[in-house]
């Protein structure tokens, strides 16, 4: 059987929030609840596992999305005020990226994780 990735835990000082901040800024199903963690599922089968901490270091999660999904998101982000950035680091603020022939956009969640959404893997070429 291949290693295929299957959850990862994150940090969060308010896990709901967090977790629900997640899927409606991806348009995803709302969480749901696995013992401690709420729990948020993304259409490849891997789940992010917000669990409550009082010590959070900042970590980064990207997603894989189509042409059609980036306009529905960076909408979202967007008419939530969200800051953006073309770049790791808050590089290009208020910019998108367009490495690879794709497009992409990083911006933070309620506990300063830094999100991105690209649209062609780093490295694809394009």
């Amino acid at each position: 059987m291949p290693v295929e990735l299957n959850h990862t835990i994150v940090a969060a000082s308010d896990p709901e929030t967090s977790a629900r901040f997640l899927t409606e800024v991806l348009g995803l199903s709302p969480p749901t609840v696995y013992g401690p963690f709420q729990v948020v599922e993304t259409t490849n089968a891997v789940s992010l596992d917000f669990m409550r901490s009082s010590e959070i270091t900042p970590q980064h999660y990207a997603f894989l999305v189509t042409e059609e999904e980036f306009d529905e998101i960076f909408g979202r982000i967007q008419d939530q005020g969200l800051e953006y950035w073309a770049g790791p680091g808050r590089s290009g603020p208020g910019e998108i990226n367009t490495r690879d022939g794709g497009r992409g956009v990083y911006f933070e969640d309620p506990n300063a994780h830094s999100l991105e959404i690209l649209t062609r893997p780093y490295g694809s070429g394009g």
